[in-house]
């Protein structure tokens, strides 16, 4: 059994899970659920919402985590508030075991270990914490490699440099030689100093300074109309002339410059020993690190949701072993979060059953279809994620694959239209999908003239219901399809409601029982700004078109079209092409290779007649 629900790149693009189709996160599925305090729990909702689980017992695990948090409201703000100050466990590591972590990697460990050792002992301190054994167990993951954080923190400073090589970051006090290295290093320091306030008496030149770079060394700097005065003096020997300065040494800076870069430099190297004992004890618990900084990145995923839950009244998925869909007010995630509270979302159920489990859904452009289908679909990812869902309700069968066909797009890099890429997707579907899986497919056929589309679309209901027998929401412009109810016994009809009024249309984003009584495109049309002209030319259109339609004597039940299929598969090869038996059996005793140019173009001649004999 797999592990995952099966989800194709095509419908991860169109159901927009982690980021829109202009490429943004904002507007996508993650972002509107993500209310994770961490790094590593936004990364582990991300790989959640990509891949949701098909095992049914990892997903009320899961969902069980978000139920304990729910149930404490209290708890769950007080490791919200811990949750913002942990640090990226996941990087801090791997920086330091691949050995190019610094100082601030080891800080930022150690810091994020005594976190996690907060907010596990505050879970385990809870009376509810015996009702949840792997919350337990996430919390004991979680504080075991704690007291290394309290060895690493101590240890060092408050200002902490990039890399260990520069030197400053082990805390006073933690190493006894350190310190006197550090003391020898200082002194000499404040020596230099006073060896220029000496010098600066001697020779009257209150500007004289000393110096040091990385070429001359600690030097003294005095300007060139002071040069003079130490030229003459033997004590002060020169080492360099530049445009506003010259410089000089002595014997006495000289040596003192050796005692000074020599405490400074095993002051340092003493440091990086130190680093490097740390970051080897850091290295012997990296696994132990890595699973507190997944069990963290568990809880704050749980905790997350939870408080997501809450805010936005999102509710416990019931799962199932059979293919029941069953959602009592769902509501779509992203576009709910974007309404004002002045104009909310408008619920809607969706009822898939063994005995009625493909919806045909119409209704007019601008009605909420397409938003209809994904939330389903979203719903559905989002269960199997081990997250509450936006319903009152949700009763879900365990769905193998997830299939989207929401949208128009073209790959013109490939050299695929529009109409080709919807056609390609739709293969995919029709082939791939199971009776375990769900099926989101939004109009079909309508990249295409109408009579195709109509037949694809026609077909297409057919194959899904006859063949796949899976979970299907089916939404179309196609009203001709509704007749189809009478032959296919799980098909229902399901519309899109719409008001008229004074001639305007108010769309009412509900879904009841029944088909569209017509598209209203004209009056989509004029809300987009079409002239007035055109609006009315369009309106005469549809009433001519309408009048011809219902003076005619045929229905779309008479038209050869829509005949049922021919079931005898002997008269049609596997190409789709009709045959006769006859001529199938020539075509498979044919061996091309034996055969001399004669002989080939004898039987070239006898096809022909064959194929001209069955008539077609």
């Amino acid at each position: 059994k797999q592990a995952f629900m099966d989800i194709d790149a095509a419908t991860r693009k169109s159901l927009e899970l982690t980021q829109t189709l202009s490429g943004e996160r904002a507007g996508s599925l993650l972002q509107a659920i993500d209310f994770t305090r961490t790094a590593a729990g936004a990364r582990l909702l991300h790989g959640r919402i990509s891949a949701p689980l098909t095992d049914r017992q990892q997903i009320e695990q899961r969902l069980g985590l978000v139920n304990w948090f729910l149930d404490q409201p209290a708890l769950c703000q007080q490791v919200s508030d811990h949750f913002k100050q942990i640090p990226d466990l996941d990087r801090s590591l791997s920086r330091i075991a691949s050995g190019r972590g610094g100082p601030r990697d080891l800080a930022s460990l150690a810091e994020g270990l005594l976190g996690a050792r907060r907010i596990a002992s505050s879970c385990l301190s809870s009376d509810h914490i015996e009702l949840n054994a792997e919350m337990a167990r996430l919390c004991a993951l979680a504080e075991a490699p704690a007291a290394l954080g309290d060895v690493i923190l101590p240890a060092l400073g408050e200002e902490l440099p990039l890399l260990a090589r520069e030197g400053g970051f082990i805390r006073p006090g933690y190493d006894s030689q350190l310190d006197n290295l550090r003391q020898m290093r200082d002194e000499s320091r404040r020596l230099i100093a006073g060896l220029q306030a000496k010098y600066a008496e001697e020779t009257a030149i209150s500007s004289l300074k000393i110096k040091h770079n990385n070429v001359l060394g600690y030097h003294i700097d005095v300007r060139a109309n002071h040069g003079e005065k130490l030229f003459s003096n033997e004590q002060f020997i020169h080492r360099q002339t530049t445009a506003q300065s010259v410089r000089f040494t002595t014997t006495e800076l000289s040596d003192l410059e050796k005692q000074l870069s020599t405490a400074a430099d095993r002051a340092v190297a003493l440091e990086l020993e130190l680093f490097a004992e740390l970051t080897d004890a850091v290295q012997r618990q990296s696994g132990q690190i890595a699973e507190a900084a997944h069990a963290l990145a568990c809880l704050d995923v749980a905790h997350a949701t939870a408080r997501l839950a809450e805010r936005h009244n999102y509710t416990r998925p019931f799962l199932r072993e059979d293919t029941t869909f069953q959602i009592e007010a769902g509501r779509h995630p992203v576009v709910e979060q974007m309404l004002t509270t002045s104009s909310p979302f408008i619920a809607n159920d969706c009822q898939l059953s063994e005995q009625a489990n493909l919806w045909l859904l119409t209704g007019p452009n601008m009605a909420g279809k397409s938003t209809y289908l994904r939330q389903n679909a979203h719903i559905a990812i989002l269960a199997q994620a081990g997250l509450y869902v936006p319903a009152d309700r949700a009763e879900i069968g365990i769905i193998d694959k997830l299939f989207s066909r929401v949208g128009a797009s073209d790959d013109l890099a490939r050299g695929q239209s529009t109409f080709m890429v919807e056609m390609v997707e739709t293969a995919a579907i029709l082939n791939q999908s199971t009776d375990r899986s769900l099926v989101i497919l939004d109009e079909i056929g309508r990249g295409t003239a109408t009579w195709d589309g109509l037949a694809i679309a026609w077909a297409c209901l057919e194959h899904l219901h006859n063949k796949n027998r899976c979970r299907t929401l089916f939404a179309t412009h196609y009203h001709e399809l509704t007749s189809l109810q009478a032959q296919l016994d799980r098909l229902r009809i399901y519309a899109m409601q719409v008001k008229e009024w004074k001639g305007e249309i108010v769309f009412l984003h509900q879904v009841a029982a029944g088909a569209a009584d017509k598209s209203y495109g004209v009056h989509v049309a004029k809300l987009a700004g079409l002239p007035a002209a055109v609006i009315k030319r369009a309106a005469g259109l549809v009433r001519q078109l309408e009048a011809q339609s219902f003076g005619s004597t045929r229905t779309a039940d008479m038209l050869p079209l829509f005949d049922p299929p021919v079931s005898d598969d002997s008269l049609v090869s596997d190409a789709g092409v009709p045959v006769s038996e006859q001529l199938d059996d020539m075509l498979t005793a044919l061996e091309p290779d034996a055969l001399s140019p004669r002989e080939a173009l004898s039987l070239i001649y006898e096809l022909k007649a064959e194929h001209d004999k069955s008539g077609r």
